[in-house]
Order: C-alpha cells, then structure tokens, then sequence
C-alpha cells in the first residue's frame, strides 16, 4: 500500500499562520508604545512603571507652581555699601555753633532684591509636547526689594557738634540712620538691582525646570 501526502495546503496553512503571529505581535508592539506614550498617571501610570521598569514622572503646570512656590521669596541680590551720612539741626535765627546739632555717621548696609515666588500664578505656567521633547514657558513675579538694613556693628557716629545753648538731640540719630537706609535703597536701586535679582531668578529656576525633565526652558 502506498500513501501519498500532499504538502502543499499544509505549507499553506503553515505561513498564513506564521504571518498571523507576526501582525499580532506588531500589533501589540504599536499598542503597547500608544500606551506608553500616552499613559500619564494613576492605574495607567503604575503599569507603565511595571512595563518599562523606571517611574513613570509627568510634571504638569501644578506641579511646577508647587516647586517654584516652595522656593518662596527667592533672595538673589545682596547689594552692600559704606558710606558717610550726615544729619543736622539748626536753629532759624541763631548760629550753629550756638544752637546747632550736627553729626556725621558712617554706615555700612544692605539691600537684598529678589523674587517672590508666592505670587506666581497659574496662567503664568504653560506646557506643551511636540516632536523634540516638552517645552516650558513661565513668567516669574516683578523682582523687588525685600529688605534694607544697617550693620550695627559697623555703623557709628563719627563726628558730632552740637551748640553752646543746646542739648544734643537723642533722635538725631535715629533719623539719620533712617536717611542712611533710604539712602542705601536708592543706591541699589540706581545701581540696577532690580534687573540684576530678575536675571539671577531665571536662571535659578531655568536650572530647576530643566532638572525636572523638561527639553526647552523659557523664564521670562
């Protein structure tokens, strides 16, 4: 007896399945990346961080208010000083030398400028994803002044005269020393310490945001 067998259907039915396998694992590959892409947080999230082996961190605008927020008022800007302040009193019908008060301080102080991060606002924050990476656009707070204040341990009076037919005047002093600060306040100001405490704040937080993952950076 002699049988015959004929391979030719069975070769067929062999590589329709073979191509089957193949579109099916494709398939799954392309969904398995939609997903990957896609999935952002929660059950979707932690099965990303199952699949890839890595945590799975999507920053979102929150998030990024809460961080720099954290920050507070981010201080960037010390601005020191010496100088000669003087303050005087005199009298509208007498001389100085009889009825005059005059001292002369030398001061040393600072002003610190910086940026108030509280104050940052939700539409301040904008992300967006494209092709190369996402992108991050903040617009921090005004920079202002903090603080002026006098070293005490630097600051003291130099010179005073007062008049024969006077007692020195014990808030003399006090109101030169507040001179002295507005004086200091002014400096700074004049000298760009607004600009200079903004600058330092971008590249404060530009430095922050690119180390949270972001690809492109703009702090204005």
């Amino acid at each position: 007896m002699t049988m015959q067998y004929d391979y030719r259907d069975g070769q067929r039915r062999g590589g329709g399945a073979f191509f089957g396998v193949l579109l099916s694992i494709a398939l799954g590959a392309l969904a398995l990346g939609v997903f990957v892409h896609h999935a952002r947080s929660g059950l979707a999230g932690r099965l990303v961080s199952m699949i890839t082996g890595r945590p799975m961190t999507i920053v979102t605008a929150p998030d990024v208010i809460d961080k720099i927020e954290r920050l507070s008022r981010l201080e960037t800007v010390v601005y020191s000083m010496d100088t000669v302040v003087e303050g005087n009193e005199s009298n509208p019908v007498l001389p100085d030398a009889l009825a005059g008060d005059k001292l002369l301080m030398i001061v040393h102080g600072q002003t610190i400028a910086g940026v108030d991060l509280s104050q940052l606002k939700p539409e301040s924050v904008q992300i967006t994803e494209g092709k190369d990476g996402r992108t991050i656009h903040l617009t921090l707070p005004a920079s202002q002044v903090f603080l002026t204040t006098l070293d005490n341990g630097k600051t003291r009076v130099y010179q005073r005269d007062t008049g024969l037919l006077v007692k020195a005047d014990p808030n003399l002093e006090t109101s030169v020393r507040q001179k002295a600060q507005g004086e200091l306040q002014q400096a700074a100001l004049t000298d760009g310490i607004l600009d200079a405490a903004s600058k330092n704040a971008r590249a404060t937080v530009t430095a922050m945001l690119e180390g949270l993952g972001f690809a492109h950076v703009d702090v204005k």
